[in-house]
């Protein structure tokens, strides 16, 4: 299975941030010891190129963005302080999920141990996103023929609002968000289709809504490409989850959204999103899972 991963996934933003930069090593490190990946599965992806990032963003953003010009307000709405690494990093990410939707189109299934980057609107970046990851692999494979239809199939505890608003009123992009109520973001901009989840929703509850519109979804819209935002933030111990998920309902969560794309017959991209658990080590089990879950449905 090909999956992308750098070392440039990981920026040191200090120990004491809430966002677990950690992870990406660690889970990287992680599958590769355990098996669950061959070295010669991961491939480094380069940066992503200026013309497919301003696919997605305007010139005006990424111009500051590439230059370190954003305003103290802005890197508060981002939520990461600024460094030429960070940048490379959202390159970096983003060409890896470009790259893995194009394996997975001829493979059938592959992965980025990073993105799924949803909050990364055209003009601005939010909630640790900085680029739009998906957005740039839209852009890009539509501009080059290779797609028709593309769904997003979200299932972190996050709307992914900058989704909802890049692909707004698009026939061609169908953007499916099932997300915590309460939760961030205050103003949910609609996609084609969100869910709202009450807190504390655990696995039964959970795995029966997915079960009732994910294959309703496939069957419906017959997406030509399948990006999973496997986001683990639904966790129970989340610090900003607010569901109440174990690791095994997220890991049957993931068995179950690759089991329906496979058996539709539709390939799927997957990549990271949020996970934030108090203790580290569980996002990065919950991160691996989703690559077993992978390896077991697809072999």
């Amino acid at each position: 299975m090909f999956v992308s991963y750098a070392p440039g996934y990981f920026v040191d933003i200090g120990d004491a941030h809430v966002f677990p930069m950690v992870k990406f090593p660690r889970v990287h490190a992680q599958l590769i010891e355990e098996g669950t990946l061959s070295p010669e599965d991961v491939v480094a992806p380069a940066p992503a190129r200026e013309e497919d990032i301003l696919l997605a963003h305007t010139r005006d953003y990424w111009t500051r963005l590439a230059a370190g010009q954003l305003t103290p307000r802005e890197l508060r709405r981002l939520g990461l302080p600024w460094s030429e690494g960070l940048v490379m990093r959202a390159r970096l990410a983003a060409q890896g999920t470009l790259n893995a939707a194009r394996h997975a189109l001829a493979e059938g299934v592959a992965g980025n141990l990073a993105g799924g980057t949803h909050h990364a609107f055209p003009d601005h970046g939010e909630g640790f996103c900085v680029l739009n990851d998906i957005a740039i692999a839209v852009r890009v494979l539509q501009r080059e023929g290779d797609v028709g239809r593309v769904a997003l199939i979200d299932c972190d505890v996050h709307q992914g609002n900058a989704n909802a608003v890049i692909f707004a009123g698009e026939s061609d992009v169908f953007t499916f968000s099932m997300h915590g109520r309460n939760n961030y973001p205050l103003r949910k901009p609609p996609g084609s289709l969100d869910l709202e989840l009450p807190d504390g929703m655990t696995d039964a509850a959970y795995l029966e809504v997915l079960r009732e519109y994910v294959p309703r979804l496939l069957a419906a819209f017959r997406p030509d490409l399948v990006f999973y935002l496997a986001g683990v933030d639904p966790y129970v111990h989340d610090r900003f989850g607010r569901l109440a998920l174990t690791l095994e309902g997220l890991m049957r969560r993931d068995e179950f959204v690759l089991r329906a794309c496979r058996q539709a017959g539709i390939p799927v991209t997957i990549t990271l999103s949020g996970g934030y658990a108090r203790d580290r080590q569980d996002t990065v089990e919950a991160h691996c899972n989703t690559y077993r879950a992978a390896r077991e449905v697809f072999g």
